[in-house]
């Protein structure tokens, strides 16, 4: 496989959606995107739900946080919720902000002001789930004191609570009644937050114990927890 020391994997084609209600924003990322083979515009608008309507299958969608005089914080969760790559595009880069979209589900932050290699590089590494931190977002992780970070959504929490469980992520998704792919998703957002605290996870354990360490599970709830602890192997 290639390798970009940026962008890092090169192997596929990437689609993106991209939502903002300011055409010279979405003119000048489309002009940013054209010279990166990687990276296909299949679908522009104001409105994420017909923007996705006509893209069903973009694997990242870029965001404006703020659309028609409104902030989309709602709409990030609901997009990501809904299993999508969520990149918020954003001039609002104050730190509560930025944790804020985070916590909501997206994948990462990029400030209006970071220009095209930035913009790039995040929307590949959404791509492939791999964390980037472009300078804004950093700046913010740096700064966040809170105690309960990073915080996973209900949806993440109940696919690693029942992957803990000593399931399969075939047999997560029949029981979330989500595709396995969508398991997979929520899984590797987890072990994203965690990375971007500085607190890697890459085995099924060590994302145990981040998990049983930060309250999000309850020792209780895995029976089979000392296997696990046992175990350092990456799982699939």
């Amino acid at each position: 496989m290639d390798t970009d020391p940026v962008a890092g994997p090169v192997n596929r084609p990437v689609r993106v959606a991209i939502v903002d209600d300011h055409p010279v924003v979405v003119e000048g990322i489309r002009s940013w995107l054209a010279v990166e083979p990687r990276l296909t515009v299949v679908a522009t608008g104001d409105d994420p739900d017909v923007v996705l309507r006509d893209a069903p299958d973009a694997d990242v969608v870029l965001l404006d946080l703020r659309l028609h005089g409104r902030m989309a914080v709602d709409g990030v969760a609901g997009l990501s919720a809904a299993g999508r790559r969520v990149v918020v595009y954003s001039e609002h880069t104050d730190p509560a902000t930025i944790l804020a979209v985070l916590d909501a589900g997206a994948v990462a932050f990029l400030a209006k002001h970071e220009g095209r290699e930035h913009c790039v590089a995040t929307l590949l590494a959404a791509a492939d789930d791999r964390p980037y931190v472009p300078p804004a977002l950093a700046g913010a992780m740096v700064g966040d004191a809170r105690p309960d970070r990073p915080a996973l959504s209900d949806k993440e929490r109940e696919a690693l609570l029942l992957w803990f469980q000593s399931m399969s992520k075939a047999s997560v998704a029949r029981r979330m009644r989500i595709s396995e792919h969508t398991v997979k998703q929520y899984v590797d957002r987890a072990r994203i937050k965690y990375t971007r605290a500085g607190r890697p996870a890459a085995t099924k354990s060590a994302l145990l114990a981040r998990a049983i360490e930060d309250g999000l599970i309850r020792p209780e709830e895995i029976g089979v927890y000392r296997s696990y602890a046992s175990s350092d192997r990456p799982t699939p």
